[in-house]
This record gives C-alpha cells, structure tokens and sequence, in this order.
C-alpha cells in the first residue's frame, strides 16, 4: 500500500515535469488558458503524457502478468510475438500506403495483434502447458520479425523504407487525442483481463498439478493472460511503435517492496511501468540533441544493460 501511494505521488510530480519540460520549457504563466502557449500544453503534451502513462501502466501490467504466469523472471511482452505481429500489421500498412489515414495503421496494428493472438492459440491448443505456450510465442515472434525485415527490404520507395524504420523505433511525438482515444479504451479492457487473474497466478506457484487440484482452470487462465497481453501490448504498438524493455524492468524493481506473490506485484507494476515511461519521455525530449532521441531506443539502451545484470545473477545463483 506504501508502495503504491510513493508510485502514485511519483507519478503526480512526474505529469508536472512531462507537461513542462521540452526543448522548450513552459512557465507557470502559460497554463493560463487564454496564454497562446497554453495551446502546446494541451494539444500536444496532455495527449503525450496521457499516453506515456497509459503506455507505460500497460507494458509493466503485462510484464508482471507474464512473469507470473511463466515463472520466469526474464520474461517480456515480446517473448509472446504480440509487439512484433502488431509492429508487422502496421508496418503493412505503411507498405501498401494505407498510413495517410488516422485510424488505419492502429487498426493494421490492432489486426496484426489479434492475428498473433489467434495463431499463439491455435499453436499452444489444449495444452495449456507453459513450455509449449512459451515456445509458441517464440516461433510466432520470429516469423512476424522476418516479415517486417521482408517488408522494409521491399519497401517501394527510400521514403517508405526510412518511415517504417523510424516508427519502428518508437516514440510518442506528435500523438493526439485521437490516438489517446484510440489506446485507452483498450489498454482497459486488455488491464481488466489481467486484473482476474491475481489469485490463479498466486495458486500457479504451488506448481501446475497443486494448482489444478486447487481448482484453477490453465485453459481459461492462459485466454485471459493471452487476450489480456494482447490487448494491451496491441494497443501499445498501435499508439507508440515498439518500446521495450518496460514489462521486463518494471516488476523486477517493485518485487522487493512487495514480495514474490504475483498477484502482489500487478498494481506497483503497473504504477511503476506509468512513472518509468513518463520520466523516460521527459528525459529524451529535454535531452540537448539536435532532433528527439526515440523513446524505443532509449528504454533498449536502458533495457539492455539491465537484462544483462539479471543474466549474471541468475547464472551467480545457479552456480
């Protein structure tokens, strides 16, 4: 409880610093609505800040989720292909010159989301076992990411080519309402999937024949952890391009507060995952470059060295 009233005062500061920071910083002064400046706050950074909240709240859920469910403490969103079959969807969309439009290339990546959805489904069947889910999510994630490489080397032009990179990369400049509109709604419902499954998640720990004589149903556990990741990480995708490295940081760092239950872990993580992305994106717009560091490339550079970390004292542990 502690934690979560630090995380959300966190974040309170945090919304303050993201609607004033920028290459150029706000006064007190222009949060006047009749200020002309008043315009930048509240078309371009509220929206900003909206998303990176609700971005960053869905990528940490899902990232606790994950571990929880495959009790593995390196697990990630794109460990289930989910990121990279939404980043594919729009990615065709800009392909075939489908991205002129507002609501296509989020509804190319929502469609490549499902898409990987269903085929995560159809590959894991009945099972419900964690080892061929997880090997499921690793055989779909690898064919979605050799199409989007197929995709950018046929790009018809230098032009489309350089534009799928660069989404590729992530970022939230110049993101709207209507892309606030378009995430939120599903960023919940994909958070209330997640939400029920707390208490499976916990029985889960006893190991899966204790769990299944506990009365925890695997089959329904995996759809909601399924459809529940899904929504969340497409409607991510959707908004801001790839940005990882979120879900796998976040619960790592709120797990000593909380302990190991993972049901304990969703809500800081979540808490977590929104003050870590809202903070990443202040950072890289008031950073003194030329152009906008990418968001995506900034957390893989935070990312990276702290999945390397993990490696190391996980191979301390086993040795």
């Amino acid at each position: 409880m502690r934690l979560n009233l630090t995380l959300a005062v966190g974040i309170a500061f945090a919304v303050v610093l993201s609607l004033i920071a920028g290459k150029v910083w706000l006064p007190a002064e222009a949060w006047r609505v009749g200020d002309p400046r008043f315009l930048i706050i509240f078309e371009l950074r509220m929206p900003r800040t909206v998303l990176a909240l609700a971005i960053g709240a869905a990528l940490g859920l899902s990232g606790a989720a994950m571990q929880g469910y495959l009790r593995n403490p390196l697990a990630d969103p794109g460990l289930f292909g989910v990121s990279a079959g939404a980043a594919l969807g729009a990615v065709l969309s800009m392909f075939f010159g489908f991205a002129l439009s507002a609501w296509l290339l989020p509804a190319f990546a929502l469609t490549g989301a499902a898409a990987t959805m269903t085929l995560l489904a159809l590959l894991a069947g009945r099972s419900a076992s964690v080892l061929v889910f997880t090997l499921a999510g690793v055989i779909v994630s690898s064919v979605a990411g050799s199409m989007t490489a197929l995709a950018i080397s046929l790009a018809p032009t230098p032009f489309a080519a350089s534009e799928i990179v660069t989404w590729l990369m992530g970022a939230l400049t110049d993101r709207s309402w209507d892309d606030v509109l378009l995430a939120l709604p599903i960023i919940g419902v994909g958070a209330a999937c997640i939400a029920f499954t707390g208490r499976a998640l916990d029985v889960l720990t006893l190991g899966e024949a204790a769990a299944r004589s506990m009365g925890v149903d695997r089959l329904r556990l995996q759809w909601l952890i399924v459809v529940g990741v899904g929504l969340c990480v497409g409607a991510s995708v959707a908004a801001a391009g790839i940005i990882g490295f979120v879900g796998l940081i976040v619960p790592h760092l709120v797990r000593p507060f909380v302990g190991n239950r993972p049901s304990a872990t969703l809500l800081p993580s979540a808490l977590g995952g929104a003050l870590l992305l809202l903070l990443a994106d202040s950072l890289v717009r008031a950073a003194p470059t030329v152009s906008e560091l990418r968001l995506g490339i900034a957390m893989s550079m935070l990312g990276g060295p702290f999945f390397l970390v993990l490696l190391v004292r996980m191979r301390r542990k086993l040795a």
